[in-house]
């Protein structure tokens, strides 16, 4: 969840009450919000840094403030205000409205064809004579960067850009040049750059440098100029100094460049429904026109109201409550949903506005009931349908044989179920083309490249962890692996596996071989080739020659167990014998 810091005093006074701690922690929590932290500036410096860094630091109270995820309208001081005044009914929620420009020439961006490569899709809108005070160019500044990190995926499906537009004359072209042939001076910089030289400028730069890879690999860089060649910004790094925002900046052409248009344009509408209350119109928005290059022209921002016809049957059986119509449809107007009741007074209308993205489906209009009626206010009732829960049968056989391993003197481990390739292939001995492994298609660590195929590599880097410990070392994991297999739906599987291992200065062969019939025996099974369990040699890369065995049971091969080859234990940085044990467990229940 995001967390919005806000000025305690700046938040009651835009309020227009004061709260304890206390009572404004109730308040977000009946608004589906939490009060995370009360703190400072001061206090968050002094704690991560130390008391040496915080000196000279505002003692400012801040409040940290857990918004939901897909609540972007809730990501600053002004539309945290806008949310709870209406929820607790002090003013009516605001009709945002899109206008023409005063003097009927619309501003225009048109996008070039070579953006296809880079940055397809644009966006664009004015906040036309807007006032800004330090505080709201902070908050403006604030929710740029709370989208970005949000909804904009770090930039990778959305890049906000916000130009003083007096300081540049459109129409603006956004279009994509090799690197070379980009030069143009940077935010906060004394000097042009090229946008290779950018490139190596911002790649120690603490906050930048976390979306140069969006387009360094790229042929071309995407860029806005606007009329006379002025560089605007080059999505996703950096905006230009010449177009920059002021405090006496009083007219702002805003643009979002993006892979989403989609995406884009609720980035869009929450910039200019958020900021639009301190232009000279309050919730005016001018309009702006994007090109693209098929000629397809577009009119943003969209600022679109939808409706929804819900019963208030259908929300109170959901919620759990009896309300009349009239009384649902106040709730959810509290929570910026404008509702009425229609004629037959069975139905209720619901206007969606552009601030509330998150309303996809009519349960997210019935949850948004639940939070203005209040969950702590609903009763409990005992179900209609009775129903009698069992424990899935697989993961009750595995807690039994947990049991029974921990009771045998055997520790359990927990390893991860992604590792690399060489953990499952070559530190085993075996190809990985023959391991059946699921690949991760972009892997963050070479040590998560794929999806565990066996539990022993794990075992054995828990082992080699462990080394100082007292001997012998016997460790045991039950868990899943994954395996490809085309026949099923997503094209792999689950298997449920046991494997146990022993560390000592003998290979403890026996140990193995003994649990392995204690397992059996929990099992009820006997030996026998007919009905029961049997083990015969067997050869496999990962132990040693002439010391392992297939495990059979039930008529079908299971696993195997057998003393590990001197190269596995090597390579996995131990230096004492190991025997080890590897079954399905699935084929029990």
């Amino acid at each position: 969840m995001p967390t919005v810091s806000v000025k305690k005093d700046l938040l009651f006074r835009a309020l227009g009450q004061t709260y304890t701690d206390e009572e404004f922690d109730e308040l977000c929590f009946e608004f589906g919000l939490e009060l995370d932290e009360v703190t400072s500036e001061k206090d968050i410096i002094s704690r991560e840094q130390g008391d040496g860094k915080a000196e000279g630091a505002s003692d400012v109270v801040l409040y940290k403030i857990d918004v939901p995820a897909n609540r972007y309208d809730l990501l600053c001081l002004e539309g945290l205000v806008r949310g709870l005044q209406v929820f607790k009914d002090r003013i009516e929620a605001p009709r945002y409205t899109r206008v023409g420009p005063p003097n009927g020439d619309m501003q225009k961006l048109i996008i070039a064809e070579e953006t296809a490569q880079v940055r397809p899709h644009a966006v664009a809108a004015v906040l036309r004579d807007i006032k800004f005070t330090k505080d709201r160019c902070d908050s403006f500044i604030e929710l740029q960067e709370k989208l970005h990190q949000n909804i904009c995926r770090k930039r990778a499906l959305v890049a906000i850009g916000t130009h003083d537009l007096d300081t540049v004359s459109g129409p603006f072209t956004y279009t994509a040049k090799p690197p070379s042939e980009i030069k143009f001076k940077p935010l906060n910089q004394l000097k042009e750059y090229t946008a290779s030289e950018l490139m190596d400028l911002y790649r120690t730069d603490s906050h930048l440098r976390h979306y140069l890879h969006i387009i360094e690999d790229k042929p071309v860089y995407p860029i806005i100029y606007d009329s006379n060649g002025i560089a605007l910004s080059m999505p996703p790094i950096i905006n230009g100094d010449h177009s920059k925002i002021t405090l006496n900046t009083r007219n702002i052409f805003i643009e979002c460049t993006a892979t989403d248009r989609t995406k884009a344009k609720i980035v869009l509408d929450t910039i200019v429904t958020m900021f639009s209350e301190y232009c000279e119109k309050p919730f005016t928005v001018e309009a702006a026109q994007v090109i693209y290059p098929n000629e397809e022209t577009y009119i943003y921002p969209e600022l679109g109201y939808r409706k929804e016809i819900l019963s208030a049957d259908f929300i109170n059986k959901r919620v759990g409550i009896n309300e009349t119509a009239k009384s649902v449809a106040k709730l959810l107007t509290r929570m910026y949903l404008k509702s009425k009741v229609m004629g037959d007074g069975a139905q209720i209308e619901i206007e969606i506005p552009p601030t509330r993205a998150d309303i996809i489906h009519p349960c997210d209009i019935v949850e948004d009931a639940a939070i203005a009626y209040g969950y702590n206010n609903i009763k409990m009732t005992v179900p209609k349908a009775y129903t009698v829960a069992n424990q899935f049968s697989l993961n009750k056989l595995s807690e039994l044989l947990r049991q029974d391993m921990a009771a045998g003197g055997f520790t359990e481990a927990l390893t991860f179920a992604l590792c690399s390739q060489d953990d499952v292939a070559d530190r085993l001995g075996k190809d990985i083309a023959e391991t059946r492994a699921v690949h991760i298609a972009n892997p963050k660590t070479a040590e998560f490249q794929v999806v565990r195929t066996t539990l022993l590599s794990g075992l054995l880097k828990t082992t080699a962890a462990n080394r100082k410990m007292p001997l012998p070392l016997k460790l045991f994991e039950i868990s899943d692996v994954v395996l490809k297999d085309p026949s099923k739906d997503v094209g792999a599987r689950n298997t449920r596996r046991l494997c146990a291992m022993y560390y000592n200065k003998n290979p403890g062969f026996e140990v193995i071989h003994g649990l392995l019939d204690r397992v059996m025996q929990l099992l009820e099974l006997k030996s026998g080739k007919e009905n029961g369990y049997y083990i015969q040699t067997a050869e496999d890369s990962t132990f040693f020659p002439g010391r392992c065995a297939e495990i059979f049971a039930k008529g079908q091969s299971i696993g195997k167990l057998g003393v590990l080859h001197p190269d596995v234990i090597t390579k996995f940085e131990l230096t004492m014998p190991c025997s080890a044990l590897e079954i399905d467990i699935e084929p029990f229940l």
